[in-house]
C-alpha cells in the first residue's frame, strides 16, 4: 500500500515479529535515535476475582529536563520503572515483544506477533527461565492480542498513560526485543498523531487498518513490534507496531518512521478480552461487504469489487449488491480495499455515507448506507 505521510511517498510495512535467532547479546541497553475509525474508550473494569491492569493514573505534567543531565536521569528513571514490564514473546516461527498487563499474568501485545500460536514462551526483560503462556484472544483487524503466562510470579504490571493527552514533540522511549536483542531501549519523540496506516495482506500480517496512530521518530524494528511506547512519566501511551519503508531506498527502512496504537485503543480491547474472553465492542465502523481490489485493463486499480454483501448491514439496506464494484466513499476515491478500510476507520457505527458505485451493466450511480459496527470475533 502507497500512502503519503508527511510529504513523502511510502510504503507501510508491517515489522514486528523477526524470526527465530542466536543473538547472544542480551540485556537492557540504550541507543539514541532521531525521534478514527472510533476513538477508543477508557479501560474497561475487570470481573470479580480478576487482577486489573493498573488505572491511568490523572493527569499530570510530564518530566520537563532542564539540562542534559537531568534529561539523563529522567530516561534512566524510566527505564528502571518500565523495563521490568516489557517480555520477549517466542513462537515456533518468532519472537516478539509484549507488556505485562495486570498482575493475574495477562500479556498485550500485537495480533501479527503471535500469530497462529496458540501455545508460546514468554521470558522477562530482566532475565530467568522462560515461561509457558497460551492464547487467550486475537484481535487481527486491530492487530491486537492478549496471552496468559501460566506462573505470573514475580510480574509488574505496567502502567497505562492517556493517549489523548499526548502532544506532538514530546518526548518518547521504544522498549522491546528488537532483532531478539532482549531488553533494547531507543529514543524519539511523537512526530505526528492521528495517522491511519494499513499493514500489508501477507502470510505474516492480518492486515490490519489502524486509525489515530501515533507516528514516532524512534527506532521501530522486528521484534520490537508488542513492546511499549512510554513518555517521561513511565507511562506506556502506545504500542509500537509498524515501521515505515521507502521505495526509492529499494524497500529500506525509512529512518525515522515508525507508526504506534495508542494506549487508549489497546487497553480497551485488552480489557474486553480479560473481562469477556472476546472483544465485544470494537468501536468501528463496517460497511458490512466482503470484497476484493479489482484491477482495470490498463493494470491500475479502480475500486473494491463486491463480494458478498452481509444479510442486514447497512450495505444491503443501501441496496449494494455482489458484482458492484464501489469507487469511492463520501466523495473520496476507494481505489483498493485498504483504501476503503482506511475511509472506514475514520467514521463510526451509525454514520451515514454516500457510497459510489459501478453497478455489473456498467452503469453509475451513489447510494445512501448507514454504517454498522465492525464485528469483534
Amino acid at each position: 500500500m502507497r500512502k503519503i505521510v508527511a510529504g513523502f511517498v511510502l510504503t507501510v510495512l508491517l515489522t514486528g515479529c523477526s524470526a527465530i535467532q542466536s543473538a547472544t547479546t542480551t540485556g537492557s541497553s540504550t541507543s539514541g535515535a532521531s525521534a478514527s475509525g472510533a476513538t477508543a474508550t477508557s479501560t474497561a473494569g475487570s470481573p470479580a476475582g480478576t487482577a486489573t491492569a493498573p488505572a491511568s493514573p490523572p493527569a499530570s505534567p510530564p518530566v520537563v529536563p532542564t539540562s542534559p543531565q537531568s534529561l539523563e536521569t529522567a530516561y534512566e528513571q524510566v527505564i528502571k520503572e518500565v523495563l521490568p514490564s516489557i517480555v520477549q514473546i517466542t513462537t515456533k516461527v518468532g519472537l516478539g515483544s509484549g507488556i505485562v498487563y495486570d498482575s493475574a499474568g495477562h500479556i498485550l501485545t500485537n495480533a501479527h506477533v503471535v500469530g497462529e500460536a496458540t501455545q508460546m514462551q514468554v521470558t522477562l526483560a530482566t532475565g530467568g527461565a522462560g515461561r509457558s503462556a497460551r492464547l487467550v484472544r486475537s484481535f487481527p483487524a486491530g492487530d491486537l492480542a492478549v496471552i496468559k503466562v501460566d506462573d505470573p510470579r514475580g510480574l509488574r504490571p505496567a502502567r497505562f498513560g492517556d493517549s489523548a493527552r499526548l502532544r506532538v514533540g514530546q518526548l518518547v522511549l521504544a522498549m522491546g526485543n528488537p532483532l531478539g536483542l532482549s531488553g533494547s531501549v531507543t529514543d524519539g519523540i511523537v512526530s505526528a498523531l492521528g495517522r491511519t496506516v494499513s499493514e500489508p495482506q501477507d502470510p505474516g500480517s492480518p492486515g490490519a487498518t489502524i486509525a489515530n496512530a501515533i507516528q514516532t521518530s524512534a527506532s521501530i524494528n522486528p521484534g520490537n513490534s508488542g513492546g511499549a511506547l512510554v513518555d517521561l512519566s513511565g507511562q506506556v501511551i502506545g504500542i509500537p507496531t509498524l515501521a515505515a519503508t521507502d521505495p526509492n531506498l529499494g524497500g529500506g527502512a525509512a529512518p525515522g518512521i515508525g507508526f504506534a496504537i495508542p494506549s487508549n485503543t489497546a487497553t480497551d480491547i485488552a480489557a474486553q478480552i480479560v473481562r469477556d474472553g472476546k472483544v465485544t465492542n470494537t468501536h468501528r465502523a463496517a460497511l458490512g461487504i466482503r470484497g476484493s481490489t479489482v484491477v482495470g485493463d490498463n493494470g491500475q486499480t479502480t475500486g473494491v469489487g463486491v463480494v458478498s454483501v452481509e444479510p442486514g448491514s447497512g450495505a444491503e439496506k443501501a441496496g449494494i449488491r455482489p458484482g458492484d464494484v464501489i469507487v469511492s466513499v463520501n466523495g473520496t476515491e476507494t481505489p483498493t480495499m485498504s483504501a476503503l478500510s482506511e475511509i472506514l476507520t475514520t467514521l463510526k457505527p451509525g454514520d451515514q455515507v454516500k457510497v459510489g458505485l459501478i453497478r455489473a451493466d456498467g452503469t453509475r450511480t451513489t447510494v445512501t448506507a448507514t454504517l454498522g459496527e465492525l464485528p469483534g470475533d
